[in-house]
């Protein structure tokens, strides 16, 4: 594809970006002008103190939250579809997400042997989670050990496999003897919700999402290398398990900061970066890089308006939207696959 058609689609992805931004804040249960919500974006006062309030204190800090988390899970998918080169790997492969469902997990469905004094804090959502940042953190810690030990990609991506299943093996039996009260929050957990941040929060998953950004963006060299096999990268010179280090740091940081302010977000990660080489007809990672970042941020910004139902009190769960969304792509994919081995 020229240069010409991949500026052109770039420009198109910005201002779709920007529209869908403002259009997130404008709609919902309560419907916003446009005119007021840029007004109040740009520091102006709205003329009802109720949608600045609503603008200021929840729906820009839901949007920008949206932004982060499609940001962050689209390009944690491309790195590990890179990485293992294979199309259906995503952000979660490492057991990350069940790392994180893990910590959470203990929290809410083991709150009943905490100390009283504890479980006011720790069932708070700084508690919830620090709880999914301390199990996606020892799970990053095995696989990085792991990793270190074993030369296969592959064996890689089997140990994350299986990192993820022993940690759904524990988080099944502590259901098993949880309440119904203590299973119901922790199904909402799961069902990811990008509301209800604090200012401090966004800051906190921005700055997060900004460095696993800035280290993935460091590995586009060694990306585009690993396209054609280890065995060439090597022969440019490009440290391999050095690159297998960066890039698992990146996509830890990334996909473990996301879920545990968000709650684990499905599909995005895996449809997000074959939308983008399907756009722009490439594979070099120079381009993709900036096209999944715009990409997936604008998938997660229109789920989000749907999850809103506008005009409507009620609100969808955000990974029922983002699996209706990226279902399809996945089915996609697995039957291309088969054309071709057939």
């Amino acid at each position: 594809m020229p240069a010409s058609k991949h500026t052109f689609l770039f420009a198109t992805l910005t201002v779709s970006l920007l529209l869908l931004f403002v259009l997130n804040i404008a709609l919902g249960s309560v419907s916003i002008p446009f005119g007021e919500v840029i007004q109040s974006l740009f520091g102006e006062s709205a003329s009802k103190k109720t949608w600045e309030y609503i603008i200021i204190n929840y729906r820009l800090p839901k949007a920008i939250t949206a932004v982060m988390a499609g940001t962050g899970l689209a390009i944690s998918g491309l790195l590990m579809q890179t990485l293992f080169r294979n199309p259906l790997a995503g952000p979660y492969v490492l057991g990350l997400s069940s790392g994180s469902s893990l910590g959470v997990a203990a929290i809410l469905l083991g709150s009943a042997i905490l100390p009283g004094v504890l479980v006011p804090i720790a069932l708070s959502q700084y508690g919830i989670v620090l709880a999914s940042c301390i199990g996606s953190f020892m799970v990053m810690i095995a696989v990085l050990v792991v990793s270190q030990k074993l030369r296969d990609t592959m064996a890689i991506l089997i140990v994350g496999l299986m990192f993820g299943s022993f940690t759904s093996a524990i988080v099944g039996a502590l259901s098993y003897f949880s309440s119904a009260e203590q299973l119901q929050r922790f199904t909402f957990w799961a069902m990811g919700n990008l509301g209800n941040l604090s200012w401090i929060s966004i800051a906190i998953l921005s700055t997060a999402v900004i460095i696993g950004l800035i280290l993935s963006f460091s590995c586009i060299k060694p990306l585009n290398a690993l396209l054609l096999g280890e065995n060439y990268a090597r022969s440019l010179g490009i440290n391999i398990k050095r690159t297998q280090l960066v890039i698992i740091i990146a996509t830890s940081i990334l996909a473990g900061s996301i879920t545990a302010f968000a709650g684990p977000i499905a599909f995005i990660g895996l449809a997000v970066p074959h939308i983008a080489k399907l756009v722009f007809q490439t594979s070099s990672h120079t381009i993709l890089f900036w096209a999944t970042i715009l990409s997936g941020a604008i998938i997660m910004l229109l789920c989000d308006i749907i999850s809103q139902l506008p005009g409507s009190d009620l609100t969808l769960p955000i990974n029922a939207v983002t699996s209706i969304v990226g279902a399809p792509v996945v089915i996609w994919l697995l039957v291309s696959k088969r054309k071709l081995a057939s």
